[in-house]
């Protein structure tokens, strides 16, 4: 079971790797946190938004309202080029530290 804490930990690091491919409004990268990790990890938006303004303030993300006929306007996350430099420090850090937790609990990968 994925513990509350690891889970806020990590969570900034998935939305700065789904933000890597293309921007995306908050609903979306939900779905797409909880499909991709096969229901494993969900974020409800009572602590994804919170975080999302968080990594903007931090300048990491860029947000920008985006109107579309026949739907209700949604603001739209873009990776800038310091969450770049962010993302890529995030994944070495998690790199070595799954790479460590395995060595020592005995974790092998398929």
């Amino acid at each position: 079971m994925l513990t509350a804490e690891l889970k806020k930990g990590t969570t900034p690091l998935l939305i700065l790797a789904l933000l890597e491919v293309e921007p995306r409004h908050g609903y979306e990268l939900s779905r797409l946190i909880e499909a991709q990790s096969r229901g494993v990890v969900r974020v409800h938006a009572a602590s994804l938004y919170p975080l999302l303004y968080r990594l903007e303030r931090k300048k990491w993300i860029e947000g920008r309202w985006v109107e579309q006929p026949g739907e209700r306007r949604r603001r739209y996350y873009r990776l800038t080029t310091s969450g770049r430099r962010q993302l890529a420090k995030q994944r070495e850090s998690w790199l070595t530290f799954a790479q460590a937790v395995s060595l020592v609990a005995g974790v092998q990968h398929a």
